[in-house]
């Protein structure tokens, strides 16, 4: 009796083993397929249409060599994984940083964008130039041998080039009117070497990769000239797409239309739609006299239509870009969003 009441809780427990096991398994099959599902998607997301239609044109084409300080307007470049280029003309590859190695902007100090400059025709040697100030010139090609320092740029770490006593005298004294307390910093690099943001990791499809130079999120960005002359039917004193600082300004799309592209083509280059543009106080800065709307405009007028969901308190205006084809882009070039 003893026996084969062993013996049937041994099968009892065998069976509750066994089903547990089942359990167990349909459960790790079954996350093992939703991870396996979730990358595919996640691959195939990420692979570009086979299928375009033509929106537009591009009107405009826009390097900001200095974080914060003047557009150079171009009529072809070369869009690499650090950003817009024409040899060492490049996107956002210096910045302005304190004796601590902080960054600052043009939030702080709007007079930046009175900061102009411009290379010679190889494209190697950037002259600054500013009001009141005599032209300084800088050799680029000098600055990859030199031992780099560090900088920061938005709470992260970078690695960079000082680009000396002279430069940072020049800039103390335009934007503090003092000898010393600011100096300029040269990033080196073909890729970048910063993480994604922590604010900026909501997005799915933004990664280190496409981080650029020392830009604020991505190394590309685009606005459309119906979205700005939309903005600017709301403003007492309309603005430029300058405004903005797009890298691309294209013609030919409604209003926000660029919202909702998911993959752009110009040229021979391809990118991903990562992210909408958010925006702050430094597009109240005009371009042209370095001076903040005394109205908050256009941000104010911006913040009572242009709110995403999920994103803040910061309204959007263009889109943030990573390039996933690299290639060489002109003006004029045709502009076409996947289907």
């Amino acid at each position: 009796m003893i026996s084969k009441l062993f013996n049937e809780s041994s099968t009892s427990g065998t069976n509750a083993r066994n089903a547990l096991l089942v359990a167990a398994g349909i459960g790790v099959a079954t996350l093992v397929g939703y991870g396996a599902y979730r990358c595919l998607k996640k691959h195939l997301e990420n692979i570009p249409p086979a299928k375009w239609r033509r929106v537009g044109e591009v009107t405009d084409l826009n390097i900001y060599p200095i974080k914060s300080c003047g557009a150079i307007r171009a009529s072809e470049i070369d869009c690499s994984v650090i950003g817009p280029r024409v040899h060492l003309m490049r996107d956002r590859i210096f910045m302005v940083v304190q004796t601590d190695g902080t960054f600052i902007t043009g939030r702080s100090h709007p007079r930046m964008v009175l900061v102009q400059p411009k290379f010679d025709k190889a494209f190697e040697v950037m002259t600054l130039s500013a009001p009141g100030m005599l032209d300084i010139v800088i050799d680029v090609r000098r600055l990859f041998p030199i031992e780099p320092v560090k900088a920061s740029v938005w709470g992260q770490t970078v690695t960079a080039v000082d680009c000396g006593e002279e430069v940072a005298r020049w800039l103390s004294r335009f934007l503090l009117s003092e000898d010393f307390g600011l100096r300029l910093v040269f990033y080196p690099y073909e890729h970048s070497t910063r993480v994604v943001r922590e604010k900026n990791r909501i997005f799915p499809y933004l990664t280190p990769r496409d981080s650029g130079a020392l830009h604020d999120s991505t190394s590309y960005m685009l606005i459309s000239e119906a979205s700005v002359s939309d903005v600017n039917a709301k403003l007492e004193k309309p603005v430029t797409a300058l405004q903005y600082r797009p890298n691309f300004v294209v013609k030919g799309p409604i209003a926000y239309e660029e919202d909702d592209w998911q993959w752009v083509r110009i040229g021979e280059t391809v990118y991903r739609n990562i992210k909408p543009c958010t925006r702050c106080i430094f597009i109240n800065v005009d371009p042209e006299t370095g001076i903040s709307s005394s109205t908050a405009e256009p941000l104010k007028t911006l913040k009572t239509y242009r709110r995403k969901p999920k994103i803040g308190d910061n309204p959007v205006l263009g889109m943030q870009m990573g390039v996933k084809k690299e290639g060489t882009v002109r003006l004029g070039d045709p502009v076409y969003v996947g289907c």
